[in-house]
């Protein structure tokens, strides 16, 4: 599995603009339990450094830009969100940090399900001793 999953969101749209609609278990390959967005970054501040034990999410830059790095524990990726209408998938078990986000940057995710603070691992080396432990 690639750890870059980009999602064609679809466009709908004429001389009068775009639109990108998104639904649950279409172009949003899960049910869309939660919807959150983050804006207002500083360009020079990181954000993320944690991954989710069972959540999954698709991340949107409705505008703007930033970067992602994706950590398997064993690879590390790097991608650049910069189009309203692709989506990146982030799997249950992966390390997030996003950075680099220009100063419109909105970035919205979608996830599989409610927040719960039990679901996160926050901590790098929590995170690569339970991934050794799961192989």
């Amino acid at each position: 599995m690639s750890l870059i999953q980009l999602l064609d969101l679809g466009v709908i749209g004429d001389e009068r603009g775009a639109l990108v609609s998104l639904e649950s278990n279409k172009n949003i390959p899960f049910d869309i339990k939660r919807v959150y967005y983050i804006y207002g970054n500083k360009g020079d501040v990181a954000r993320g450094f944690h991954a989710h034990k069972a959540l999954k999410q698709v991340a949107v830059c409705v505008s703007g830009s930033c970067r992602f790095v994706l950590d398997d524990g064993e690879e590390k990726v790097e991608v650049i969100l910069d189009k309203p209408d692709k989506g990146l998938k982030i799997e249950e078990g992966i390390w997030r940090e996003m950075y680099d986000f220009s100063d419109d940057c909105v970035l919205m995710v979608l996830a599989s399900d409610f927040y719960s603070e039990s679901d996160y691992i926050r901590n790098y080396s929590e995170f690569l001793r339970t991934k050794s432990s799961q192989q």
